[in-house]
């Protein structure tokens, strides 16, 4: 019988430090640490992001380790975020992964944060169901918005993506414009359970079928909020969970609207979600009604692996390293990165 494969992860692209431990397919331990830093100033900030990268790098490995009951000497390599993100926040993380690879003479894995998120759905968990090849996943994050063929693990097409902003980002603008603390897509999810998603209505942006854009909808959004705040300076406060319900309606909508031409011009029915605003309660919703109304196999992440973590580091780490894909000591972290790079 084979001896399990330990592989140690690391995820560092902005502003979590996250570290964990897989055997095989199955995640032992997934540590990861915040940064409250950043809610003060309603955005990432990059250099105190990889300030905190340093002081947390340590302890965050360290207990990925402890948690799984593993020790170092036992790893079999160790997989890191080589990009996209922030660089240095990326630097943190390649520059501890190349030390520890390098002390305990065992092989490097450099790891895409895009594809990472998408193959976080082959981790083994309990009752949850593997993606058949080819499917497609929407990936939707703070940073990107993607529409993307898988035909093998490694084999990834983008069949479409945002012409300008991402959606996590038109989630946390507009609930600037509301007054909403950062980060705020996860607060208009919050309200929008509790008001009407009828209640007013937003110009959906017209681009081409399988391509995203929301710099208009987040202008629209601003300019409503403006003409209605001139004639009643508490609109806000009396219409907050309409104004969000109506807010992330239109978000999804746009959403679901561009996977189902995905599905009609390609065929294929089989769809997954990922990134972090996969965790938005609507877009789940909608896209597990899908495999009632038009018949999707659909696959939808586990919370803890949608937002940034290391466990989605590992499950790719770990496929390449069975194909014996490993990264030379010279490798380089890179701000910017394509799924298909």
């Amino acid at each position: 019988m084979k001896s399990p494969v330990y592989i140690l992860a690391i995820e560092s692209s902005c502003d979590d430090t996250s570290a964990a431990v897989i055997s095989n397919t199955t995640i032992l331990s997934n540590v990861t640490a915040n940064q409250e830093v950043h809610a003060k100033y309603g955005g990432v900030v990059p250099e105190l992001a990889s300030r905190a990268h340093q002081q947390n790098i340590v302890p965050v490995v360290e207990q990925a380790l402890k948690n799984a009951n593993i020790k170092k000497e036992e790893l079999s390599a160790i997989a890191f975020t080589k990009g996209p993100g922030l660089m240095g926040s990326l630097l943190v993380g390649t520059s501890f992964a190349k030390s520890m690879a390098l002390a305990l003479n065992i092989p490097l894995l450099d790891i895409n944060h895009m594809q990472a998120h998408i193959l976080a759905h082959f981790i083994s968990e309990e009752n949850t169901k593997l993606p058949s090849f080819p499917f497609i996943c929407l990936t939707i994050s703070g940073g990107h918005t993607q529409i993307v063929k898988l035909t093998n693990y490694f084999e990834m097409e983008i069949l479409g993506e945002t012409i300008d902003d991402a959606v996590g980002e038109a989630f946390d603008k507009s609930a600037k414009i509301l007054g909403l603390p950062y980060p705020g897509g996860p607060l208009i999810d919050k309200y929008a359970q509790l008001g009407n998603p009828k209640a007013y209505s937003f110009t959906k942006p017209k681009v081409g079928n399988l391509d995203f854009s929301f710099s208009g909808l987040k202008t629209g959004i601003l300019y409503f909020i403006q003409k209605q705040e001139r004639n009643n300076p508490n609109f806000i406060a009396e219409n907050r969970n309409d104004i969000c319900a109506s807010i992330q309606h239109t978000i999804v909508e746009i959403l679901m609207d561009k996977l189902k031409n995905a599905v009609k011009e390609t065929g294929i029915k089989n769809i997954a979600i990922a990134g972090g605003v996969s965790a938005n309660t609507e877009i789940r919703k909608r896209l597990s009604k899908a495999e009632k109304y038009w018949g999707w196999s659909t696959y939808i992440p586990k919370f803890e692996y949608t937002t940034d973590n290391a466990a989605m580091i590992a499950i790719t780490g770990y496929l390449k390293y069975i194909q014996q894909d490993y990264a030379s000591m010279n490798v380089t972290a890179k701000a910017r990165l394509k799924v298909t790079d």
